[in-house]
């Protein structure tokens, strides 16, 4: 094939991926020329960029180093180099990986299938990787791209094989988006919920505790319950009861659902001394909630039957995979069962769309995506596969019912039944996989759960799973970053400050706190007091405003002698100052919500 000049119409977007993956062989031909000795595990394209994994022996890679690599892969990219590939038998592939050192593709190479063509791509004369493709033709038609960070990655995901060094890097067609995505990142840096969350007081961890399992503050107990409070009591208005269900369970109740045989290794387990029975921390609650429907004989009139539990599961997550609140060992869902007739399918999804709907509005995160997620031909889904077709039916029907922004895709469905997964924009353009809306023909046959119909005949419930802020913890990770820590002030943990000009005004303070005191803000939550503080330490004004706003109240009330005078406070929001009278201080903090 010929080779476009450097000056052809080369649309890149076209070759973006292509670009992306050619940037991770001469991210490793840089490496190689920099270490010698390094060697190389995969070095995928993937959004937004590339990674390669390296074990680079006894030397340690830091940010630091990867100036100077990418003033090597510059280098190389100057020289145009050709990316050519070429085919190699099984043997011939494997004698090039012995007489290159390369261990952990001699590992890859041993797995394939005897007689399969093995392909390497040569970049000149300077490198060969061994690699499916596809690449740019030459290195003169790699666009922007730049080295943002080292990681460790587990060989294969495998805590017990050697930790690797991920090269992270980003690749875009032009450079005003690489610029784009740059300013986003560091966007993203100063959003961070870990660090949010240390500043503001919100959570913590404790290596006595264990990896994965936050501990939350005063402050951030208030955010987690605000926010648990305020989707229960959106499903309490629709129908929906509270039950409860223990966090230990006889491993029967999972191998019964099919969880034990797909998800096993996730559970942590629990034996106990007296009588030797195993038991295991619950991954989930649907199970209990079948066995609560299962407690007592059901008919035609009480369905649809709607739970629901803000309740904390536990999950034996991978260190390595473990990251702040975003991925846990501990997490809390706020869950919902429906038991239903399958003439009521369609009226309890428009429901829970609703409810969905509503609060990711409320919390400023209204665009919403729809991931009509089905099974693939892989064999880890359970049921009859006629039942899926129909399933997955009408979660596409549901979908289009209710004017949803939904794309279909293939392998993302529970393994008991298809599902829709909302994904929410936030403030700087990600998406995030939050609540979910999933139907279910296959737990209710396992369970042998039944209601009698009009007819007085046996018949199976349908069961939908439901899940508003999915994770309350994963929420609040995505919930920290979506506002920077200035949260609504409705949900605000710490909503006003009062900081005193001085000591000598002391009875005026007493009027505020009073009023403060009597005000009781409705929506979005019912009877919820005003939660304030006040700061009458002897420090500065000036040092007590920015410590009220470091922490990022909402409202800042400073309360001096001529306030006093004038029967009023001077009132400090994020985004403007004013004076309010006394007489219309709850009226007004009323109107911040």
């Amino acid at each position: 094939m010929k080779t476009p000049a450097k000056d052809a119409k080369i649309n890149p977007q076209d070759n973006l991926e292509k670009m992306r993956h050619t940037l991770s062989h001469v991210l490793a031909a840089a490496v190689t020329e920099l270490y010698p000795t390094a060697k190389f595990g995969i070095g995928p394209a993937i959004e937004n960029g590339f990674y390669y994994d390296i074990d680079f022996g006894d030397a340690k890679i830091s940010d630091a180093d990867l100036a100077k690599i990418e003033k090597k892969m510059r280098g190389l990219i100057a020289r145009k180099l050709k990316m050519e590939k070429r085919e190699a038998t099984k043997d011939e592939a494997l004698n090039w990986a012995r007489d290159h050192g390369q261990d952990y593709k001699i590992e890859l190479i041993e797995e394939l299938p005897e007689g399969d063509k093995i392909t390497f791509y040569d970049m000149g004369d300077v490198f060969t990787d061994l690699c499916k493709g596809p690449h740019l033709n030459d290195l003169s038609e790699v666009g922007p791209f730049k080295l943002v960070r080292v990681a460790g990655a587990y060989w294969r995901g495998d805590e017990k094989r050697p930790m690797l060094t991920r090269i992270y890097g980003v690749a875009f067609p032009t450079e005003e988006e690489l610029n784009e995505y740059l300013k986003r990142q560091e966007e993203a840096k100063a959003r961070d919920h870990r660090k949010l969350g240390k500043e503001l007081d919100l959570f913590c961890f404790s290596d006595l505790v264990g990896a994965g399992l936050p501990l939350f503050t005063p402050r951030g107990t208030e955010l987690r319950e605000l926010m648990a409070n305020y989707s229960l009591s959106l499903r309490g208005r629709e129908g929906f009861k509270k039950v409860w269900t223990p966090h230990i369970t006889k491993t029967d109740l999972y191998k019964t659902s099919g969880h034990y045989a797909k998800f096993g290794d996730e559970l942590f387990m629990v034996h106990s001394q007296v009588n030797g029975e195993d038991f295991a921390m619950k991954p989930m609650n649907c199970p209990h909630h079948t066995q609560i429907f299962a407690s007592r004989p059901r008919t035609y009139k009480e369905m649809p039957v709607r739970y629901m539990e803000a309740t904390t599961d536990y999950r034996d997550e991978k260190t390595g995979e473990l990251g702040g609140l975003s991925r846990v060992r501990s997490l809390t869902q706020d869950d919902s069962h429906v038991f239903c007739r399958k003439d009521q399918i369609k009226e309890e999804v428009a429901r829970l769309v609703a409810i969905v709907k509503e609060l990711y509005t409320t919390v400023g995160m209204q665009k919403l995506r729809a991931r009509l997620s089905y099974r693939s031909d892989e064999d880890k889904y359970l049921g009859d596969k006629k039942l899926w077709e129909m399933a997955q039916s009408q979660i596409k029907q549901a979908a289009i019912d209710n004017g949803l922004d939904y794309f279909e895709q293939e392998g993302e469905a529970a393994f008991y039944g298809p599902k829709i997964d909302f994904m929410a924009e936030d403030a700087i353009g990600r998406e995030h996989q939050l609540a979910t809306i999933q139907l279910d023909f296959v737990m209710p046959e396992r369970f042998g759960l039944e209601f009698t119909n009009e007819k007085g005949e046996k018949e199976r419930p349908v069961m939908l799973h439901h899940a508003t802020l999915g994770s309350i913890e994963r929420f609040l990770s995505v919930f920290i970053e979506h506002t920077g820590g200035w949260f609504p002030f409705w949900c605000a943990p710490e909503q006003v400050r009062v900081v005193t000009v001085n000591d000598q005004i002391s009875d005026y303070v007493a009027k505020v706190t009073g009023i403060l005191d009597k005000i009781v803000l409705d929506k979005p939550l019912k009877y919820n007091e005003l939660r304030y503080t006040v700061d009458e330490s002897a420090d500065s004004l000036g040092k007590k405003i920015k410590r009220a706003t470091d922490m990022k109240i909402p409202a800042i009330l400073v309360v001096g002698p001529k306030d006093a005078e004038a029967n009023e406070v001077s009132v400090r929001l994020r985004d403007k100052e004013e004076k309010v009278k006394l007489t219309k201080l709850a009226d007004y903090l009323k109107e911040l919500k």
